[in-house]
């Protein structure tokens, strides 16, 4: 498939209805980049990260960085993309899959998602910003699809919160978009945020806890799922680049510390120093963890009854594994 036409499919977001459709555009995009690309231009400040420039089809554009350590080649990924439905189903099915499979399951989405990235990246200049939009809807999609592939309620979608009086009268509603709502038993368990980069948007996930949870009157579990948290940076050089961090460590402590600590944050692409900071890593991890335990452990807990609420589907996003 040429790169044209993998542009065409990745801004017609009607193309990605399940699982096997991402699968299905990534192993395409994986062919094309075997023998289409200009170049692949290796990151200076952190050589694992890497850069494909297209060429004239592609306006000789320059990609977002690419971890080449999670991301697959064609051959690999087909191999791995097999394995990761195969660790959906087991999940499903209520059982523990192998712990070498972790790293499966954070490379499979890291790849299927960056491959719609790249592929958007060689729109032109003037078209960034769809881009982006798009991209961020696309992976949006992608984690409400794995989440439903395993028979739990997964929607985007509008939550109206009574609003109630003293002597427990509804005084009136408002209302919260949220990229996941997770229920199960009719209950509202989790209400998550789903980003490619925390960039612009860590303080809304915190605040967004703290007043659900303040008007409600509960204490229903928040997370946030990023992509990544890195982006691409001119070097000194001519023709270099090299990549810098968007992580705000300083906002998310302070929020964690004064504010409240979200239930679960998650990468596919961590940093250093999410690893590393004793408060960090506490809080982060890879996204491996949601599906293997904590998704399990916060469905477990008691949620909020969805007579309580009155949830509006948004942006035709029921999924179907």
């Amino acid at each position: 498939m040429s790169l044209t036409n993998l542009v065409n499919h990745a801004v017609n977001k009607e193309r990605f209805q399940t699982l096997q459709d991402y699968i299905d555009f990534c192993r395409n995009y994986l062919q094309f980049m075997k023998t289409g690309l200009q170049a692949r231009i290796v990151s200076q400040n952190e050589n694992h990260y890497q850069f494909y420039q297209y060429q004239s089809e592609g306006y000789y554009n320059i990609t977002r960085p690419i971890n080449s350590l999670l991301m697959y080649e064609q051959e690999t990924f087909e191999v791995a993309s097999v394995q990761f439905i195969q660790v959906l189903e087991q999940l499903r099915d209520k059982q523990l899959p192998d712990d070498e499979l972790r790293q499966v399951l954070i490379c499979t989405i890291y790849t299927i998602q960056q491959s719609i990235g790249a592929a958007l990246d060689a729109l032109p200049s003037g078209k960034s910003n769809q881009a982006r939009k798009v991209n961020g809807d696309l992976f949006e999609r992608l984690i409400r699809l794995i989440i439903s592939s395993l028979n739990i309620g997964c929607v985007a979608g509008i939550v109206k919160v009574p609003i109630k009086g003293e002597n427990n009268e509804i005084l009136f509603h408002t209302s919260y978009q949220h990229d996941l709502l997770i229920s199960e038993d009719d209950e509202l368990k989790i209400i998550g945020s789903v980003k490619t980069s925390s960039k612009d948007r860590i303080d809304k996930i915190f605040v967004d806890k703290f007043l659900y949870n303040k008007l409600t009157n509960t204490s229903l579990p928040h997370i946030a799922i990023f992509l990544n948290d890195v982006q691409r940076k001119k070097a000194q050089a001519e023709n270099s680049y090299g990549i810098s961090a968007t992580f705000l460590p300083g906002h998310f402590k302070a929020y964690t510390i004064k504010l409240n600590p979200l239930d679960g944050v998650y990468y596919c692409d961590i940093r250093p120093n999410m690893t590393i900071d004793p408060l960090l890593s506490k809080h982060i991890q890879t996204i491996d963890h949601f599906f293997y335990n904590d998704l399990w452990q916060l469905l477990r807990e008691h949620g909020q009854s969805l007579e309580s609420v009155e949830i509006k589907e948004g942006r035709n996003e029921k999924c179907r594994p």
